[in-house]
């Protein structure tokens, strides 16, 4: 018998979050657009890799803060800001829902609904994406993960429960 298979949908940055971000980032400094001259910088409102020629920007985003700000969680010194790449005007978000940004090692960081880190794994393979986070979400702690960028930590986009 085979078992049920459960997919997850990556959450990119929400269209409010976004029109804050695009005027002033979350850690208070105005958003400095550019024209991508180059082209694979991972989008978090459209989660894609941007193209060369499109106007985007390098923002502070604080991610577990704004989720911790919909849900009360209190994550206290597991709150944290990092820079994400966002188009610079409104884009019709995510095409389709496979899960972006898998080509590569990520890391994938669980949080309790306190906002806590639970933990996190480091995921190799794009095809051990989905059992790494089946796993994830077997405890029944884990409130959500963050999908990371190994390379500098970036968060990517975050997958939440149900």
């Amino acid at each position: 018998m085979s078992m049920p298979t459960t997919t997850y949908t990556a959450r990119p940055i929400t269209p409010q979050a976004l029109k804050e971000l695009r005027t002033t980032d979350d850690a208070g400094r105005p958003a400095v657009p550019f024209t991508d001259t180059e082209g694979g910088a991972p989008l978090r409102c459209c989660l894609r890799h941007s193209r060369p020629g499109e106007r985007i920007a390098l923002v502070s985003y604080a991610p577990l803060r704004r989720w911790a700000s919909e849900t009360g969680a209190t994550p206290g010194p597991y709150d944290e800001q990092g820079p994400v790449f966002v188009h610079a005007e409104d884009c019709p978000g995510p095409a389709g829902t496979a899960l972006p940004f898998t080509n590569t090692h990520r890391t994938l960081r669980r949080y309790s609904a306190q906002g806590h880190i639970l933990g996190g794994r480091l995921v190799g393979e794009p095809e051990a994406f989905d059992q790494a986070l089946t796993e994830a979400f077997d405890d029944p702690a884990v409130a959500l993960v963050h999908v990371r960028a190994v390379e500098y930590g970036c968060f990517l986009y975050e997958v939440r429960r149900g």
